[in-house]
């Protein structure tokens, strides 16, 4: 199953389409798995109901690796995110060869002639890319773009994140969305309740990482960012 049909399928079923974002550091947090392995950790979040997972690879920020990647991709039926700083066309073939599904283009940290060129290659060899977004501007390219699949990242990735930037963000762009776009609001979500302010908003789905690898259980954290409306949910984790 694709990426964005997965999404769609928990959206579908009245669940909160939420993305767990498994990554080994946070810049603003610190080392977030605790001696947990995070392959293990993704087969515990697939269970617990995830339409898809998000890996972070970028290892100098956030402790990533592409084989950390390749083990949960393997490790697991479900659509795979990478996350990292990516710049090079060989970089989308490393992706699809270490087994995602789709990989993330960052607008603000790349010049529009080479977003394109990433972004179509990708198309080009069966990867969906997640054009993420930070301002106005982006929003209006990827739509310009034809992006199916938009990132409002809630948080500025150029300063690795370090800011409290919340979902307040995704609500003052998502105007803005491309028509006919899978929208995700990324970062910066740590409860329930704002994870169904960004769906109320008009966004798609949600990524989660800090919140749920914070919490004491991940996956009981995990199901309560999934639940609907009248799920009640609004605990606040750590992180």
């Amino acid at each position: 199953m694709s990426f964005i049909a997965a999404l769609l399928q928990r959206k579908k079923a009245g669940f909160i389409p939420v993305i767990p974002d498994i990554k080994c550091v946070s810049p603003k947090e610190g080392e977030l798995l605790r001696g947990r392995d995070p392959v293990q950790l993704a087969k515990e979040l697939a269970a617990a109901g995830a339409p898809a997972l998000s890996v972070v690879t970028e290892q100098n920020n956030f402790g990533g690796s592409c084989a950390l990647l390749e083990s949960i991709a393997k490790a697991v039926e479900l659509p795979v995110l990478r996350k990292d700083f990516i710049r090079e066309v060989d970089d989308i073939k490393k992706t699809r060869d270490m087994g995602a599904r789709a990989v993330l283009i960052i607008c603000a940290m790349l010049p529009p002639a080479v977003l394109v060129k990433l972004y179509e290659e990708a198309l080009r060899i069966g990867l969906e890319a997640l054009v993420e977004t930070h301002a106005k501007e982006e929003l209006l390219f990827a739509g310009q773009l034809g992006a199916k699949l938009v990132g409002i990242n809630n948080r500025n990735i150029v300063g690795l994140e370090l800011d409290n930037g919340g979902v307040s963000l995704t609500q003052s762009l998502i105007a803005h969305k491309p028509k006919g776009a899978v929208l995700i609001s990324e970062s910066g979500i740590r409860t329930p309740a704002e994870a169904r302010a960004a769906i109320s908003a008009g966004a798609d789905a949600v990524l989660v990482g800090t919140a749920i690898l914070q919490a004491p259980d991940a996956a009981k954290c995990f199901r309560s960012f999934s639940k609907g409306r009248e799920g009640k949910g609004s605990e606040r984790y750590p992180g």
